[in-house]
């Protein structure tokens, strides 16, 4: 009999039957295309593969309690296959959603299969085709004794980082792909973060990519340390037969697959800002307007058209060219240091608000390898977190404050010297107004509660006296 069975086998599914197969653990594969099945096992085949072409058989391969790995698109598909499964597993057998599925779904179907004495685990997974190869970063939620029966395997096939499993268990219900949406959601403010840098020294700093390349790569050594800035660097290396860069030939127009708008819409829901995830997505919408922008570029003007140069922008700022490097450093750690901090607040809300129980310094130590946001930083995060699990905002540890009143100075200069030359680098303008908007002790919201007690009686409250008052402005303005 096998140890656990894999439905679904497009690339992350077939990988990840390989990863477990390479491990040791005897894997019985299905596709519902069951020439699909026969693809793998000529191109990929394993000892340890069984492989199936009915779903009757798929299940009879498996040892109880039976683990059934769901590899497939979320939505209705995942609700189909669990409806042919029904007639098939038994009470106390484990289905497992690793794709990408809406948490609420999860939810969902987790209160649906435990009527029915079935497990349900809903595992996030980061890490793509490589990471479900060789170890990807796992978040399994669900019943925790029904995660007992697959630790083993999801620790072992897991990414390794500081001689721990990046596999811990999350907590009940969808939790384990809340985790990996809001992963995904700082994945997009990492990427933006990159690509303003990568902006302001290209136009800015009038520098080349071979120049550009080299920052990148040295700051892959400093603090800012991660698989993002690692790519990045190689991404600025490659050139094509004729010797121009790749990078200078592929359509600035960025796509995404909805986790990020699933972060921001729930981040709406629950209230809770995480503008430079915001900022992100607004920026790969705005990316795909494409002929829009080029078409405004000439009525509006091209940027930086006050300045007769990029030169004459820095100059005016009293900078050079490796100042600008500089800052653009040190701006890029605080705007990242921002981005993690709204993700994981949004964590702390959520955690109220669906009644998990999470542990913040173990997703982070999640996050620290075979996902796509490892970064040498998640140790301080999780540092922090192990210090205080009931901070309100990692902006408040001690650790963080220090780091961003080191550079928040660094910040406000290089978000003016984008707006003064143009440059959209939008999400670290929105790390910018987040600290300062956390940090200001009196905002001007008295004046958006006069408006709204004005126009809709909606009361407002008092700093001199308790209670809820309602003026009656209409008579105030008559008299």
């Amino acid at each position: 009999m096998n140890n656990i069975g894999v439905i679904g086998l497009s690339v992350m599914g077939m990988n990840l039957a390989l990863n477990m197969a390479d491990k040791g653990y005897k894997v019985s594969i299905y596709n519902r295309t069951t020439s699909v099945v026969d693809d793998v096992m000529r191109d990929h085949g394993h000892k340890n593969f069984t492989p199936t072409y009915d779903l009757e058989d798929f299940v009879k391969s498996l040892e109880r309690p039976r683990r059934v790995f769901l590899m497939i698109k979320s939505g209705k598909p995942i609700d189909m296959v669990i409806d042919q499964l029904m007639g098939l597993l038994d009470e106390g057998d484990i289905i497992i959603d690793g794709g990408n599925s809406y948490f609420k779904d999860t939810i969902r179907r987790s209160n649906y299969l435990e009527d029915k004495k079935i497990n349900y685990l809903g595992v996030g997974i980061s890490g793509g085709e490589e990471g479900a190869r060789f170890g990807p970063a796992i978040m399994p939620s669900g019943n925790k004794e029904a995660y007992g029966h697959v630790k083993d395997i999801f620790e072992d096939i897991s990414a390794k980082a500081y001689g721990e499993a990046c596999c811990k268990y999350i907590s009940t219900g969808g939790s384990g792909h809340y985790v990996k949406m809001v992963h995904n959601g700082i994945e997009y403010g990492d990427m933006q973060l990159i690509s303003e840098a990568y902006m302001l020294l290209r136009d800015i700093g009038g520098m080349d990519n071979s120049q550009i390349q080299e920052v990148f790569e040295a700051w892959n050594k400093t603090e800012l340390e991660s698989y993002l800035i690692e790519i990045t660097a190689n991404i600025l290396k490659v050139k094509e037969a004729d010797g121009s860069y790749l990078v200078d030939k592929i359509l600035d127009k960025s796509a995404q697959k909805g986790t990020g708008k699933w972060t921001n819409l729930e981040a709406i829901d629950l209230g809770v800002d995480v503008s430079v995830i915001t900022a992100a997505l607004n920026a790969r919408y705005m990316s795909g307007l494409k002929d829009e922008r080029v078409k405004l570029s000439t009525i509006i003007g091209e940027n930086k058209a006050e300045f007769a140069g990029k030169k004459d922008l820095l100059d005016l700022m009293g900078l050079n060219k490796e100042d600008l490097v500089d800052l653009v450093k040190k701006s890029l750690y605080a705007s990242k240091i921002v981005s993690y901090a709204q993700g994981f607040k949004l964590l702390s809300v959520a955690e109220k608000e669906y009644g998990w129980d999470l542990n913040f310094a173990d997703i982070a130590k999640i996050f620290r390898g075979g996902c796509i946001i490892r970064a040498r930083f998640l140790n301080d995060i999780s540092a922090a977190f192990d210090q205080d699990k009931d901070v309100e905002n990692l902006l408040m540890t001690d650790f963080f404050a220090k780091e961003i009143n080191d550079r928040l100075a660094d910040l406000r200069k290089l978000v003016a010297i984008g707006a003064m030359g143009g440059i959209p680098i939008t999400a670290m303008s929105a790390a910018l107004a987040y600290v300062d908007t956390y940090r200001s002790s009196r905002l001007g919201a008295n004046i958006i509660q006069a408006q709204r007690d004005y126009f809709g009686a909606h009361t407002f409250e008092r700093v001199d006296v308790d209670g809820v008052f309602h003026h009656d402005w209409i008579d105030e303005d008559e008299k």
